[in-house]
């Protein structure tokens, strides 16, 4: 029998829950004051009567062997060291949120994928190994990657000159990480009127996908 597998998706503006078999996926508000207790009672509350067997979360912050290693930038506090296995009671595999959508929208060769949302997320999937990344802090212009094509971003500078950063971005580093292609995901991905060269649009149901591949690599 397959193994039934709850997908949370945590972003610094909402929470996402998926599984297969539910036609509508639920979504729970984020922020500065979402702390790990505050999310497992809000999931266990939402999910109240629903049958699963493990879960896989993702995170927006880095994650080193299955551990969370910084505290998320635009949440709450008290993510490292967590002990979610214990609060759920169930099996939990963690992962960087941008590497579970990476990890979901892979189709064959290398690929990068930026996700477009509070802040950047990125992961490079190479021959089906997804390697997660940390570019949102880079140096870029007189800031950060993160200041201009992040949500900061396209509330200083308005629409257009947003969809020009992210164009440029999206262009420095599929050439700097020479990838075959790009796959741009996260909330803010279609506000974009034209995607840039070399680009697909990814999809809220790939979350789902790379949150169950996850377990098949365990």
């Amino acid at each position: 029998m397959k193994r039934r597998i709850l997908v949370i998706d945590v972003g610094g503006s909402n929470v996402k829950v998926l599984m297969r078999g539910r036609r509508s996926r639920l979504k729970i508000p984020s922020g500065p004051t979402m702390t790990p207790r505050r999310l497992v009672a809000a999931v266990r509350r939402a999910t109240r009567g629903w049958r699963y067997d493990a879960i896989t979360i993702g995170v927006p912050t880095p994650v080193v062997h299955g551990a969370i290693a910084e505290e998320p930038a635009n949440l709450g506090r008290g993510w490292v060291r967590f002990n979610f296995a214990r609060a759920f009671r169930k099996p939990v595999h963690l992962l960087n949120d941008a590497a579970m959508q990476a990890l979901g929208s892979y189709h064959g060769g290398k690929m990068l994928f930026l996700g477009l949302g509070t802040g950047l997320g990125a992961a490079l999937v190479v021959d089906g190994i997804v390697v997660p990344l940390e570019l949102a802090h880079l140096p870029y212009r007189k800031g950060e990657y993160e200041d201009y094509v992040g949500l900061r971003g396209y509330k200083k500078y308005g629409r257009r000159r947003w969809r020009k950063c992210v164009d440029e971005v999206v262009r420095l580093l599929k050439s700097a990480l020479v990838a075959d292609y790009v796959v741009l995901g996260g909330g803010n991905a279609k506000l974009l009127k034209k995607l840039p060269t070399g680009c697909r649009l990814g999809a809220n149901a790939n979350a789902l996908s790379g949150g169950i591949r996850a377990w098949r690599t365990r």
